[in-house]
């Protein structure tokens, strides 16, 4: 279902009523899932200081902290692949978002990525026991195939980033180039290696619960 940004936030909001009423140890957890360059990280970010605006402990714990390191990419030949479904540790991602969902006894560290060294780093994101809502973003979220299709049973809300492919694909030149690459390099990227993560993303993904025009 495609809705505007004000009732996806209405809906996330009344979940955490209604889970607040149910148990004082219910925790809400929104899966946004898109292509790359679809604006997953921009949505999750305003997600997050809205809820925070509205009282609601909210942190964003993103897929992207489960990028293999470089140097592993290097022993596996992958690192021309960067970014594709088999460079992220999928198993441990989905491990840390179940433990998220069951666990509010205890502080959880999750991982984020920076961009600027191109690596994970690890500890660098506390969800503490109070947290309310976990708002996690990534291409491969949906994605019907082990271990991403566990995430199903985890999350309580998906949404899908939906964006004009030629939006999406100068967005992402923009963003290689910001990073090093120049024009020609960034768009063979784009071109190979982002475009044919977006096509599985296109075509393997479970249906989300609503879907939201991003451009």
């Amino acid at each position: 279902m495609r809705v505007e940004y004000a009732e996806a936030l209405a809906r996330v909001r009344a979940n955490v009523d209604a889970a607040a009423a149910d148990s004082a140890h219910a925790r809400t957890i929104i899966g946004i899932a898109g292509a790359p360059g679809a604006g997953k990280t921009t949505l999750a970010q305003r997600l997050v200081a809205d809820l925070v605006e509205a009282d609601i402990l909210a942190v964003h714990v993103p897929m992207d902290g489960y990028h293999l390191a470089n140097a592993t990419l290097d022993r596996l030949g992958l690192h021309d692949r960067k970014g594709a479904v088999d460079t992220f540790d999928g198993w441990s991602y989905v491990a840390l978002m179940r433990r998220i969902a069951n666990d509010r006894d205890d502080p959880i560290y999750a991982p984020d990525f920076d961009r600027t060294v191109d690596e994970p780093v690890a500890g660098s994101i506390l969800v503490a026991p109070e947290t309310q809502v976990v708002v996690s973003e990534g291409n491969y979220l949906l994605l019907d195939e082990a271990p991403w299709g566990r995430l199903a049973e985890i999350f309580t809300m998906t949404w899908f980033c939906e964006i004009p492919e030629v939006v999406r694909e100068e967005r992402l030149v923009r963003r290689h180039m910001t990073f090093g690459r120049d024009e020609r390099a960034a768009r063979e990227w784009v071109r190979q290696v982002d475009g044919a993560n977006a096509r599985l993303v296109q075509t393997r993904r479970r249906p989300a619960d609503l879907a939201l025009f991003t451009a």
